[in-house]
C-alpha cells in the first residue's frame, strides 16, 4: 500500500517564450534564462515525472501506476488508463506571447496521432499590469474567411483578447484558438497530451533564425470557428472550503484556501488528488507521512488515502480529481 504524499522531481522545459519567474517567484531550481515551464505531474512519454523523495524515491509515475493501480489513481480510472496517468500539471511562465495554437478532440488525435485531445484549464497566479489572454475568436467565422486572413497575416485582427489579473480562471475547449500573453504566470491542469496545432507565431525566429513550424493544414479540421463565451470560470473564495472552479469529465479543481487547521474525507471519491499550491505553504499530513507544500510546487495523494490533515498560516491550493 502506498499511503504519503507524493512529490515528483520538476521537469523544466525551456522555450522560446519562456523567462525567469519560475526561478524567482516559484523558486524553480535553475540558472536559465528561457525556462518556460515546469512540468510538475507528467505521464507524458520522454517526460515521465520522477519521485523526489521518500520511499518510492527514484521511481518513474508509470512504475508507480504498474505497482499500485487503483490504490494510487483510483480503481476505475485504473481500469480507463491502465498504466497511463490521464492528466498533466504545469506551471508556465510567458515572457513574450505563446504562439497562437489549439489542441484536437479525443476523436481525432487517436486518428491522427494516438494520443488523448487536450482539454485544458489555466489559473492565473502573477500578471504584470496589462497581461492579456487570447482566448477564441472575437466574431463567428467560416474556413474561407480564416483562411483569408491568415494568409494575410491578419490573423490577429480576428482574436479575443482578456486582460487578466492573479485569481482569474479561464477553461479552454478542444478546438478554441488560444495563446497566453506576455507577462503571465499560470498553473495549467489538462489532459495528458502533447498534441498542439500552432497556427501563428508572431513572425518570430529562434537563435539560429528560424521560425517554428505552423500547422494549418492540420488546424483546419479541428478549429471551433465559432465565437463562444464559455472560457470565463467564476468561484467562490470561502476560508477552508473547496470551491469548484471547473468541472469536466477529464478533471475537477477546486480553489482551497487554507487557514488553520483542516481534515480533508475522501471516503466517497475513488481517484488521486493533487494539490497544487498557488500561494503561502501548506503542511499536508497522511498519519505520520507530513510533507510541506510551498508555493509553485505539487504533490500527489494516492486514491487509497481517504484521510488527510492540511495546515497553514494562510494559504491558497488548488485541489484537483476525477470524478
Amino acid at each position: 500500500m502506498i499511503n504519503y504524499p507524493i512529490k515528483f522531481i520538476p521537469i523544466l522545459q525551456d522555450k522560446i517564450w519562456g523567462g525567469s519567474k519560475l526561478k524567482n517567484i516559484l523558486n524553480k531550481n535553475t540558472n536559465r534564462e528561457q525556462v518556460g515551464e515546469s512540468w510538475e505531474i507528467s505521464g507524458v512519454e520522454g517526460n515521465i515525472s520522477v519521485v523526489e523523495k521518500g520511499e518510492e524515491k527514484g521511481k518513474n509515475l508509470k512504475d508507480l501506476i504498474s505497482e499500485y493501480k487503483g490504490e494510487l489513481v483510483g480503481n476505475e480510472i485504473y481500469k480507463q488508463f491502465g498504466d497511463d496517468f490521464p492528466l498533466l500539471i504545469k506551471f508556465i511562465d510567458a515572457k513574450t506571447d505563446l504562439s497562437v495554437q489549439l489542441h484536437p478532440n479525443d476523436e481525432l488525435a487517436k486518428q491522427r496521432h494516438n494520443s488523448f485531445g487536450k482539454t485544458e484549464m489555466w489559473y492565473v497566479m502573477q500578471a504584470d499590469e496589462g497581461s492579456r489572454l487570447n482566448i477564441g475568436f472575437n466574431k463567428n467565422l467560416d474556413k474561407r474567411e480564416y483562411l483569408e486572413y491568415l494568409e494575410n497575416g491578419k490573423i490577429t485582427e480576428l482574436l479575443n483578447f482578456e486582460e487578466v489579473k492573479k485569481g482569474d480562471s479561464v477553461f479552454i475547449n478542444t478546438g478554441k484558438v488560444h495563446a497566453i500573453g506576455g507577462g503571465v504566470l499560470l498553473a495549467e491542469i489538462q489532459q495528458t497530451s502533447d498534441i498542439t496545432y500552432r497556427i501563428y507565431d508572431w513572425n518570430r525566429v529562434d537563435s539560429e533564425g528560424k521560425s517554428r513550424d505552423l500547422h494549418t493544414a492540420l488546424a483546419l479540421d479541428a478549429i471551433d470557428f465559432e465565437k463562444k463565451d464559455d472560457y470565463k470560470l467564476n468561484y467562490k473564495k470561502e476560508e477552508n472550503q473547496s470551491s469548484e472552479i471547473a468541472s469536466c469529465e477529464y478533471f475537477t479543481t477546486n480553489y482551497l484556501p487554507v487557514k488553520g487547521n483542516i481534515e480533508k474525507d475522501y471516503s466517497n471519491l475513488d481517484s488521486f488528488v493533487i494539490f497544487i499550491a498557488v500561494e503561502g505553504q501548506t503542511r499536508i499530513s497522511i498519519g505520520e507521512n507530513t510533507e510541506t507544500l510551498k508555493k509553485g510546487q505539487s504533490l500527489l495523494i494516492p486514491a487509497c488515502t481517504k484521510r488527510i490533515q492540511l495546515e497553514a498560516d494562510n494559504a491558497e491550493l488548488l485541489e484537483v480529481y476525477i470524478q
